[in-house]
């Protein structure tokens, strides 16, 4: 018995459908949630929410004290902010799209060492692990869109004989 015509679900022309509506779910959702969480960075009740995250990162540490903690705060809504908006527009101008893919993967890398440098993150119990931790599916979906943009890119720059299929969401 061929399963395709018992599963019509499981054919591959739905998988490729798929697979497609997922890319653009991560794209956008990421996107949305970058914009989100940007603007957010330029209120007061979110700079004092990080502000033991960066003062116990040896990688933000140097943020608080030279810029303040509102300023610090800012200046990472206003990343958070650019990758928000070039992975949105990255299907029509791709080297943006990779450009803000990138910066996604670092901010998400950075909050993810959050896990290993802020006290009492891992403990049972803690806000702050269960919070950082959504940042390791959100580091997966800027990967895919770093990817996808580089691919889009390449293939806009490519002769026609070496053009790599990009799916298009529909």
């Amino acid at each position: 018995m061929d399963m395709n015509s018992t599963l019509p679900l499981l054919d591959a022309r739905r998988g490729l459908q798929l697979q497609s509506l997922g890319a653009s779910v991560l794209r956008y959702g990421l996107a949305f949630l970058l914009l989100l969480f940007g603007t957010l960075k330029f209120f007061r009740f979110e700079a004092e929410a990080i502000q033991p995250l960066l003062t116990h990162s040896p990688f933000m540490a140097w943020m608080p004290n030279l810029l303040g903690v509102r300023s610090s705060s800012t200046a990472i809504g206003v990343i958070e902010l650019f990758a928000g908006v070039g992975l949105a527009l990255g299907l029509k101008w791709p080297k943006l799209g990779a450009v803000a893919g990138l910066v996604a993967v670092a901010t998400f890398l950075t909050t993810l060492s959050f896990l290993l440098t802020t006290p009492g993150a891992l403990a049972p119990g803690s806000d702050a692990g269960g919070f950082l931790l959504k940042d390791l599916i959100l580091l997966g979906a800027a990967l895919h869109a770093a990817g996808t943009s580089i691919l889009a890119a390449g293939a806009q720059r490519a002769p026609e004989s070496f053009r790599v299929a990009v799916p298009a969401p529909q």
